[in-house]
């Protein structure tokens, strides 16, 4: 089992997914099964069913899938789960996309990062859990992550992982260029310049246009440029948040602040490593990333709060994703025990911590244990402390576009010309926005922007 954290998301037939037809956007189907399909079940005819048994397939790219589904077999011995590892996000959507349009071969569980799932969602492909008594859930997990699967009417998966961001960054690099860690986005540019004129060689951080950390950065800002009531999309990446973000950001890219090396690149690894890149604001998996692939950097990174724009505390997810049950499935009782039990049972979730998950559920992220760790990467530092803070000060109400995959592909066409040429980021949104406007047209939804 190999992890990706790369947050990249591949295209695939993401345009032959929305041309599914969109008159199914409440999801729901027909289900003819006993132990199988059932329309809905209670807790107790879900039991029954895992005792009964039998077989389900469940894809995923987390490296603590097969500890969870040996554990999981145990527990309930008469159900046979088989794993497929879909190696990271975009494949796994791409294999998904592939197996919804034959008919055949589809998962019973699937793991969906958060803004891919209105795209499987809005089509009717997705079972809506409510009829299996998972509205009962929520008070489990963090508001924006049960936000990302309780949507159009109903819930669409259970939340895997939470990634609220964090500013990582290198203390010895911000040490030789006597800098202090900012709390507020003016201070991050002007540490930004500090940096370079130190070292013109260096950098406070990376970009060379990422639409995943451009959506999360509007999101803290405040804005919500993207709202979806079943086939009604309002677009508006001139919002207030939009703008206010374009506005700080805009001096990074005039005064080439920022370093051009493209993300999750070998080359970006060694910079962050040798302190070349003295930051990153990412989510809270970061640690494990840093910990994997930067192993030079064990004692000199720190976590602190994301930046913000007055001093309140205010934050964002970056990354994350859920496990669903495809409305194809043929085995939803057992795919919903088994969902069930892999994102709230205790040694499930236990499980993905131990190997650096960062859970989703309030629980574990207010357990003593939990905020208690000291990181020897991070020089003893109790990162969690920091990390958890961040998850309750995410800003609720974002919403991602029911064709996210595609305008994540668009992005280096419209908002990453200002990276390149050195133009106004305003005026790179609006031509995203346009761009978003036209395609969702002609998918068929009623898109107004």
């Amino acid at each position: 089992m190999t992890i990706t954290r790369n947050r990249r998301v591949a295209v695939g037939a993401v345009a032959t997914l929305l041309a599914v037809s969109l008159t199914a956007c409440s999801g729901g189907g027909d289900d003819d099964g006993g132990g199988g399909g059932a329309e809905g079940a209670s807790a107790d005819e879900i039991e029954a069913a895992l005792q009964e048994g039998g077989s389900i397939t469940y894809w995923t790219w987390t490296p603590q899938a097969q500890t969870q589904v040996d554990a999981f077999e145990k527990a309930y011995p008469n159900v046979d789960v088989t794993l497929v590892d879909t190696t990271g996000a975009g494949d796994a959507n791409t294999k998904l996309q592939n197996t919804l349009a034959a008919g055949t071969g589809v998962p019973d569980v699937v793991q969906i990062e958060y803004q891919s799932v209105p795209q499987f969602q809005l089509p009717g492909q997705l079972a809506d859990l409510t009829e299996y008594g998972f509205d009962e859930l929520e008070s489990l997990y963090t508001p924006s992550t049960w936000g990302a699967v309780s949507q159009n009417g109903g819930i669409w998966g259970l939340p895997q992982d939470s990634g609220p961001m964090a500013f990582f960054y290198n203390q010895e690099a911000f040490d030789a260029a006597g800098v202090e860690v900012p709390t507020t986005w003016d201070e991050y540019v002007e540490a930004a310049r500090t940096i370079k004129k130190n070292d013109p060689d260096t950098c406070l951080a990376n970009d060379s246009g990422d639409p995943g950390f451009t959506t999360s950065m509007i999101w803290q800002a405040g804005g919500t440029p993207f709202q979806t009531d079943g086939d009604a999309v309002t677009i508006d990446l001139a919002d207030e948040g939009a703008t206010k973000w374009a506005e700080m950001y805009q001096p990074l890219i005039d005064d080439e602040l920022l370093c051009q090396l493209p993300g999750w690149s070998d080359e970006w690894y060694q910079a962050l490593g040798d302190g070349t890149i003295a930051s990153v604001a990412l989510g809270a998996w970061m640690p494990g990333v840093l910990e994997d692939g930067v192993p030079d950097g064990k004692g000199k990174w720190r976590v602190a709060p994301m930046p913000t724009y007055d001093g309140t505390p205010t934050n964002a997810e970056n990354g994350g994703s859920t496990e669903s049950i495809p409305e194809a499935s043929e085995n939803k009782l057992l795919a919903a025990g088994f969902l069930k039990w892999l994102n709230s049972s205790d040694e499930s979730i236990k499980a993905f911590m131990d190997t650096g998950g960062f859970p989703a559920t309030v629980k574990d992220l207010e357990s003593a244990d939990f905020l208690g760790y000291e990181s020897e990467y991070f020089g003893g530092q109790k990162i969690n402390e920091v990390l958890a803070a961040g998850a309750s000060d995410v800003n609720e109400g974002w919403q991602y576009l029911p064709w996210q995959s595609y305008a994540n592909s668009i992005y280096a066409d419209t908002v990453g010309q200002a990276y390149l040429d050195k133009s106004s980021l305003l005026d790179g949104l609006a031509a995203w926005q346009d761009e978003n406007v036209s395609y969702g047209t002609e998918q068929g939804f009623n898109v107004n922007g």
